[in-house]
């Protein structure tokens, strides 16, 4: 099971330890974690997964293979800049958005257009089209409940 986490490139502590509670949480579950690979939201969900022993992905929006946190266990050098938002969801069963900005914004939609479950964690959700939650771990067990067959 492939999970993408979104969010922004820089966040508050208390988004960054909500982000850091989903990416343990999906470790738990032995799901691979797959993010932007930069800061903020991204990191801080990669570098709890990783704490977990999971396993952690960045698409990464440059060029440069090694560029991306230090908590990635796999990069993926694009060179599409915010063109790799549709590589995040397109590469997941499910998508759990943490706050965020624009930039995430365009991930939410790309992954409802998609059609990949989506959960959010004190995020956008302009019309209703997806369930918001306050904490990480919350996200992700409803994310696995919608995800069951």
């Amino acid at each position: 099971m492939q999970i993408g986490v979104i969010g922004a490139g820089s966040c508050s502590e208390e988004i960054a330890r909500k982000a850091e509670e989903v990416g343990r949480a999906i470790a738990r579950r032995g799901a691979i974690l797959i993010c932007g690979g930069m800061g903020g939201v991204m990191e801080a969900a990669a570098r709890g997964a990783r704490e977990e022993g999971g396993i952690t992905v960045g698409i990464l929006p440059g060029d440069d293979p090694e560029s991306g946190n230090r908590h990635l266990a796999v990069r993926v050098a694009t060179g599409f800049g915010h063109g790799r938002n549709v590589l995040i969801p397109r590469s997941c069963h499910g998508v759990i958005a943490v706050a965020g900005g624009y930039g995430t914004l365009s991930e939410i939609a790309l992954t409802l257009k998609m059609g990949v479950p989506l959960v959010g964690v004190e995020t956008w959700d302009p019309d209703g089209s997806f369930p918001v939650v306050s904490g990480g771990e919350e996200a992700v067990d409803l994310l696995f409940r919608r995800l069951e067959p």
